[in-house]
This record gives C-alpha cells, structure tokens and sequence, in this order.
C-alpha cells in the first residue's frame, strides 16, 4: 500500500534554512532535477536541497509533535532490500512531517506509528492517512509523505501517535500510550513557493558525501545516534556494511537492559555516515567469540536508550580484549529514503570486530 495522499499543509510559518546555504538560496520553480546517472551504492551528495516550513506545535502525555512540511519530491520505499520510487503526483501540493518526540530526553521514537486526518469546514478532505517513516539527509529520520489539498484555505489536522512497541529504558520507560495533537493550518501555495531550494552544483552532485543536517529549527531535536566519546559505557570497535557506520560499547552492568547486574550490555548502534543519523528498523543478531568457544549468539533486541539512543543490543556473560564479534543483518533498515540514501543500507555484510 502506497499510503499517499496525506495532508497537504503550507501556510504562514517560520521557514527554515539549512546549514551551508549561504548565498545559494532560491525558491523552486519547477519539479525536481534529473537524478544522477550512474549513481554509487552508498551515500552520495543529492541533486538539491529544500529547506521547510514549521507550521505549528502542540504537547500530550510528556511528547511534544511539531507539523512541519517542504515542496513535495520523489522517495523511494523499501521492503526487504526492495526498493520502489514514488514520483510526485500532479495533484501533490506538499511533503508533510509530522515531528514527535519525548519532552524531557529529545528523543524521536521511530517505532510510534503516525496517523492523520485532515478535515476543512468539518468535512473530511481526506480519510485517515499514515505516513511512511524516512530518513533524509537535512532532517534525519521522520514520518512524511506527499499530499494533495484542495487549494488555499484553512485545514483542520489532527495526528494520532501509535502506542510504543521498542523496548525503552530509563527516562523513556514510562513511555505514555496513544498520543493525540490539533493542529489548524492556513494553506497557502505563494508561502510554500517562499521556502528555501538550492541546486547543488554538477560537479558535486553524485559524489561521496551528504549535505549538512538542518539548521534554523532550534525547537526541533535532532535525531542523530549519540557521537562515541557520548556513549556510555566502553567503546569496543567498529565496523561498516552497507555503507552504514557500526559502533560497538559494552555497559558493565546489563540490570537497567532487562539483564542480570552480573551480566554485560553489548550494544551495537548503527548509524549513516557523515549525519551520524540512527537506522532504526533493522533485524540485527550477533555471534560473540572468544577463541574456539561461543560466547553468545542470538538476536539483537532493538531498545531506546536516553544515553544510547536508538540501538540494538543483548545482554551476555561478558566481554574480553580480543573477543570477536560478527553482527549479521538480518533486516537492512525497512524505513523509505530521500534522495542521497535510497541506494545505502540495502546490500548488507556481516560486520566483524575485534573486540
């Protein structure tokens, strides 16, 4: 199921720029560029960049959902490693994304389904709708999709927050259950044409490389893995597959991950190279060795973790210098992909790490 026709929501908002834009801002004018031909299996610099608008935000249960939207472009879907692009309709008139996340730690939880509806006058323009979760290169990872509205005017939104289904520790383990946010938002096409586009230079598009994470929306947070040197715990190693960043911390006591105080958390946090963005949505089991014996070898549960972030890990009996671990994708990250990203995290390795 394709899941389109969202709500399409432009009106007067603050607009947001984008790091490293200076000088090179523009609005668009027409659709979006050809795509770069060849283009690599890995992250590459896209063909342009927009910037977007925020159009409201709101609090329930200790969360916090901003309604945020940009020109409509092309995405691409994936389902296994099967990707299928969605071209920009005729009728689409904005890519919408609503924001939600937990108050008190900043953390976007990718594993809470979205719903929306969206009515004008009391009459409903669209039935229920869902947006895909996704990753970009300006914004990270978010829930949007292209949408079409019946013109300017003024649009009644109401977005439903799915109850959560990842393990959560710490703070986010009393997380709130179905979530609810109205927002009322004034459609207008001139101040959707306002938002920031720039064209990446030929000679840059299609090169290894991302373009810089959003700048300009200091009320939104940011949905970046934790940098190592932040990781709690002892960082173990790191590997790469898929063009996607692997690193491995062990936390010495595993209570707080449903283990024993006796026992170690082996944490492995993947992440997009250059953003640092999380992959969330991935199948991930992991053998741990230490010489001819096996350590352990099963699943990695995916788990949000205030100070780990968005991760997947296992509890064992411990870790030594010299263990060796080999984590295998089972599932690459089942999330849609702007530009930039659509051909990484698909074709995935094991990932080995001396230990």
């Amino acid at each position: 199921m394709r899941r389109r026709d969202l709500l399409h929501a432009s009106g007067a908002a603050a607009l947001a720029g984008l790091a490293g834009c200076a000088g090179l801002l523009e609005t668009r004018s027409g659709g979006e560029p050809p795509l770069v031909d060849p283009r690599p299996d890995a992250v590459y610099v896209p063909t342009h960049v927009e910037g977007m608008a925020m159009a409201g935000m709101q609090s329930d249960g200790g969360y916090r959902c901003a309604l945020t939207y940009t020109y409509p472009h092309r995405f691409w879907t994936v389902t296994g490693q099967r990707r299928e692009r969605i071209e920009v309709e005729s009728d689409d008139s904005v890519h919408l994304m609503p924001v939600v996340w937990h108050a008190e730690t900043g953390v976007v939880p990718p594993d809470r389904s979205i719903d929306l509806t969206v009515t004008q006058g009391g009459e409903a323009v669209t039935p229920p709708l869902s947006p895909w979760s996704m990753l970009s290169q300006p914004m990270g990872f978010h829930f949007g999709d292209n949408v079409a509205l019946d013109g300017d005017g003024t649009y009644r939104v109401e977005v439903g927050v799915g109850a959560p289904s990842t393990r959560r520790t710490g703070a986010l383990a009393d997380a709130a259950g179905q979530l609810s946010f109205s927002f009322d938002l004034e459609f207008e096409q001139s101040a959707l044409e306002e938002v920031m586009y720039r064209d990446i230079p030929d000679d840059e598009e299609g090169t290894a490389g991302a373009v810089d994470p959003m700048d300009g929306m200091d009320a939104l947070p940011s949905t970046q893995a934790p940098a190592e040197a932040d990781l709690p715990g002892t960082v173990r190693g790191k590997g790469t597959s898929g063009d996607a960043r692997f690193v491995v911390a062990t936390v010495a006591d595993a209570t707080p991950f449903g283990g024993g105080e006796d026992e170690t958390y082996l944490a492995v946090s993947p992440r997009t190279p250059y953003n640092r963005y999380v992959l969330p949505a991935m199948s991930l089991s992991a053998t741990l060795g230490r010489g001819t014996e096996t350590v352990f070898d099963g699943d990695l549960r995916a788990t949000i973790d205030p100070a780990l972030g968005y991760h997947y890990g296992a509890a064992v009996s411990g870790v030594e210098s010299g263990d060796d671990l080999t984590v295998t994708v089972d599932a690459p990250p089942q999330v849609a992909r702007h530009e930039g990203y659509e051909t990484a995290f698909l074709s995935m390795d094991d990932v080995s790490v001396a230990l």
